[in-house]
């Protein structure tokens, strides 16, 4: 579910956020880092159950409409085209996802079900979803591809959805994006409504959860160390007016470039000016790269970076 750079960014909130609170509790904001990862789960686990809880709403709808007193003819013959598509079907059949929604307790739409009724609303209003009712019954290629433009279009843009998740958990925030990425994309791989929808992992592997722990104690316990290597870099900048957030992509960069042997330090420098782009100051990465480029060739001359293992090759 998380890639190398998401759990870089995850351990750079996590330091700077020791920094704002002037901690030095490391198992304490350690802890808290793990638990922020494990969060992005809840986030794919609840989105995803949007779409169900979205379908439910409208068949309550509907079966509600059909026996008013004086339901008109549409009611009482409505168009089950939306609760009936395969893909919607498929996610509401999911024994997994029931599992996982009921083992990590999300059940946050029970609660706040207006949410839901407001993306209803939008839903039925869009043209995208006329359009799909208005046409015959398709295939499963078709239902598939209506959820997904359904969900890029109308339900990852809503703006209310967005506001409640900033206000549950503010880590979501950073998330969203790459959590609405993979569900896309899972979206997009089903091929029949006979598929078992299998739910990501939060790591890769055991590799990537050692690593977001090997890659904040290093960083924390050595940033003393580490701000020495670039602190006499900087003629042109005054170290004190330096970003806060810059001092932590160079503490962090410097780390894995001296204490990674098994990353190749193109990949480092590379991945820190991405996330220096994001979050920082727009001229933040033009002033990282070039400490960094100068580092490594201080590093190659001084036979500091010694680099060996599989993504070398």
């Amino acid at each position: 579910m998380l890639n190398r750079r998401h759990i870089r960014v995850k351990v750079m909130q996590s330091i700077y956020a020791m920094h704002q609170h002037q901690s030095d509790n490391l198992d304490k904001e350690e802890k808290f880092l793990f638990q922020s990862i494990e969060n992005t789960q809840d986030l794919y686990l609840l989105l995803l159950s949007a779409l169900i809880e979205i379908k439910k709403k409208e068949s309550a709808y509907i079966d509600l409409a059909s026996k008013k007193h004086l339901a008109t003819k549409e009611e009482r013959n409505p168009s089950l085209k939306f609760i009936q598509n395969k893909v919607l079907i498929l996610l509401s059949e999911s024994e997994a996802l029931e599992n996982a929604l009921e083992d990590r307790k999300i059940k946050n739409w029970k609660n706040n079900d207006d949410i839901i009724l407001s993306l209803l609303e939008s839903i039925k209003a869009s043209d995208l979803y006329k359009n799909y009712m208005q046409k015959p019954e398709g295939s499963f290629e078709d239902d598939k591809f209506f959820i997904a433009d359904l969900y890029t279009e109308v339900i990852a843009p809503s703006d209310k959805l967005y506001d409640y998740l900033e206000d549950y958990k503010l880590t979501w925030v950073d998330d969203l994006p790459g959590i609405n990425t993979l569900i896309l994309k899972q979206i997009k791989q089903l091929k029949s409504v006979n598929d078992t929808l299998v739910l990501p992992k939060v790591y890769k592997d055991e590799d990537d959860k050692e690593f977001v722990k090997n890659l904040f104690r290093r960083t924390v316990l050595n940033e003393v160390e580490l701000s020495k290597e670039y602190i006499d870099k900087t003629p042109n900048w005054d170290v004190e007016r330096i970003a806060e957030i810059d001092t932590i992509i160079l503490k962090m960069a410097i780390c894995e470039l001296l204490k990674f042997p098994s990353i190749p330090a193109k990949v480092t420098i590379n991945e820190y000016l991405e996330i220096a782009k994001e979050y920082s100051t727009p001229k933040s990465s033009i002033f990282i790269n070039g400490i960094l480029d100068n580092l490594v060739k201080e590093f190659e001359k001084d036979n500091k970076l010694k680099k060996s293992g599989r993504g070398l090759l």
